[in-house]
């Protein structure tokens, strides 16, 4: 495991969040043909932990997912970024579970923590802020392609009841 220097991952995938869930999908859907491989609502007890209350993985080729949409009830674009249509999250993934802890590792010693890491099923991720408080995702696919995770996307179940308390940890 590497903590000393900088690996170098590559950009996946970014999320959206949006007032109008459907019609982002269907314009992004003309626009890029992207398909939805899974979309979820979010329980209303879990609400609180994710603010949004409905998302939809989506993608254009042969990856899980490029473009994410999280739907936020009332958001509207605004330059305002706390709670209003924005880039959800830019996310860049790691090869190998030990590129991502230990860059977990070598943040941490500067003082550099996740805002929370997410158990997504087919991968882990912690995601940070950046100064201007935008959401940055560090990832790795447990299933180390991308076809099976995608398939594990489109097998998976909606979150029910407390699924998304039991798999998003906060820090700080």
């Amino acid at each position: 495991m590497n903590t000393e220097i900088t690996i170098h991952p590559k950009l996946q995938h970014y999320g959206i969040t949006t007032a109008n869930l459907d019609a982002m999908i269907e314009w992004y859907r003309k626009v890029l043909g992207v398909r939805v491989n899974h979309r979820s609502a979010v329980p209303e007890a879990a609400q609180r932990l994710a603010p949004f209350s409905a998302v939809a993985f989506t993608s254009n080729d042969e990856v899980h997912h490029r473009i994410v949409f999280f739907q936020v009830p009332g958001g509207a674009a605004d330059p305002d970024k706390s709670g209003h249509t924005r880039v959800q999250h830019v996310a860049f993934e790691y090869s190998e579970l030990d590129d991502l802890l230990g860059t977990y590792v070598r943040l941490k010693g500067l003082g550099i923590l996740p805002v929370f890491a997410f158990d997504e099923g087919f991968q882990a991720a912690f995601y940070y802020q950046d100064p201007e408080l935008n959401l940055v995702e560090l990832n790795v696919n447990y299933y180390g392609n991308d076809w099976t995770a995608t398939e594990h996307m489109l097998a998976s179940a909606p979150l029910k009841g407390t699924g998304l308390q039991k798999q998003l940890v906060r820090y700080g």
